[in-house]
């Protein structure tokens, strides 16, 4: 949650205040070694999220993804180049891209605006709220970045197959 949304949850006046008082919860959180974080995050917003070192202990309760690998990686490639035509985006991962982008339209992960003919794609704040990154593309894009290269096999690095 952004600050102004903070502020006027928890009927505020001030954003200094309910960044004070969004502080303090995170705060409490900690102290009180809960499940549960609260995490400020580089633009100012505030995130409620299982502690990492939990997540391996409840990924076995999560009955259904969101996604299955094939809208996943669509996405992760809107996401990585965008703003992105979505003719380039069928380029490249093929003619099943269409449905993709419907599915993550539907889910309100990427957002499709037209000039003229062309389709320009775009992932939401709702991306950004859903995979903790930030809403600014050129900082979104560099998160990416890392989590893609840190995913990789000896981190990027080229392997000599025998």
């Amino acid at each position: 949650m952004d600050l102004r949304t903070l502020a006027s949850a928890a009927r505020l006046t001030s954003e200094d205040k309910a960044k004070e008082l969004a502080q303090n919860v995170a705060h409490r959180y900690k102290e009180a070694g809960s499940a549960l974080e609260v995490l400020e995050l580089q633009d100012g917003r505030f995130v409620m999220q299982l502690r990492p070192q939990l997540v391996p202990n409840v990924k076995n309760l999560a009955t259904r993804r969101l996604l299955t690998l094939g809208p996943l990686r669509t996405l992760s490639f809107i996401a990585a180049k965008q703003p992105v035509t979505q003719s380039h985006v069928v380029r490249v991962r093929g003619k099943l891209a269409y449905k993709h982008i419907k599915q993550l339209q539907d889910l309100q992960l990427v957002s499709k605006s037209n000039i003229g003919r062309t389709s320009l794609l775009r992932t939401t704040d709702s991306f950004s709220d859903y995979f903790n990154l930030s809403r600014d593309p050129r900082f979104m894009k560099r998160q990416l970045n890392r989590l893609f290269s840190d995913s990789e096999p000896n981190h990027g690095k080229a392997t000599k197959k025998d």
